[in-house]
């Protein structure tokens, strides 16, 4: 959840996860501190260890782009973490007053119905805001109003549904931070704070400050009806809104699961 010190916060829990061996540091002994110390990171970083102090400890939050582009590297931030860096220097309080149904484009909705693939639209905040009915039945938990992260960590089936659950999780909370960037939204607040309770994996994944890209992937399921399926999964920016994504599950053409899926898709036709 981006905080009132949410830059020192980053920065303090993905130096945690440095081995200095990685970053050139020859370690003797046993170190009391786990990853990076932090004079450590401002000696590889090229700046004085007081003022990255004061940039953990939220008593400096505007570094130059220079000292961010340092600790990227130091830390080993990819090109999305990195952006994701960028944008917590610059994060200004906002609460957002958007409602929870966002209106999804007509032309999106119709797309939707003709698309003959899964497919559905979530907001930044991963809300389901439409969806055609062979999604649904691919999986019932993708329903308009229903929350994906919530769905996928407090729904108990969904460990059995995904394979990979562990691989999948950890994606979606990387892309999750990834997706509301550094606006401090009360919304936000809300869903990690029942996430962080209810869910020990997700206090784990969370505290680790992970971001991925919003980006396609490979998505393994256990389907009841038609069995296992191996599905692609693209995630495409709809334009003229406020970072909803449109997500199409799709599966290379004549082979098992693209049976499966023509399968599910005159089951969804037949109900």
């Amino acid at each position: 959840m981006p905080g009132s010190n949410a830059l020192g916060e980053y920065l303090r829990a993905r130096r945690e996860l440095v081995d200095p061996a990685d970053a050139g540091i020859r370690v003797t002994g046993v170190r009391r501190t786990p990853g990076l110390r932090r004079e450590e990171v401002a000696t590889l970083a090229g700046i004085s260890a007081d003022y990255y102090l004061r940039l953990e400890q939220g008593r400096d939050r505007n570094p130059s782009a220079q000292v961010l582009d340092a600790l990227a590297r130091v830390l080993g931030l990819d090109t999305a973490a990195t952006a994701y860096l960028m944008t917590l220097s610059a994060a200004r309080a906002a609460p957002s007053r958007r409602p929870r149904r966002e209106p999804v484009p007509a032309g999106i909705r119709q797309l939707l119905d003709a698309v003959g693939l899964p497919a559905f639209v979530e907001s930044r905040m991963f809300d389901v805001l439409a969806v055609n009915p062979l999604a649904t039945a691919l999986t019932a938990s993708i329903r308009v109003g229903e929350n994906r992260l919530r769905s996928i960590f407090l729904d108990p089936g969904a460990r059995d549904f995904y394979p990979d659950w562990e691989r999948v999780v950890a994606g979606m909370v990387g892309a999750f931070r990834a997706s509301i960037g550094a606006a401090d939204d009360p919304r936000t607040a809300q869903l990690v704070g029942e996430l962080s309770l209810a869910s020990e994996e997700f206090r784990r994944l969370w505290a680790r400050h992970d971001v991925k890209a919003l980006a396609g992937a490979p998505v393994r399921m256990r389907h009841p009806v038609v069995g296992d399926l191996e599905l692609q999964l693209e995630k495409l920016a709809v334009g003229g809104t406020s970072g909803q994504l449109l997500v199409i599950y799709h599966a290379v053409p004549g082979g098992r699961d693209a049976e499966a899926l023509g399968l599910l898709g005159s089951l969804a036709v037949s109900t």
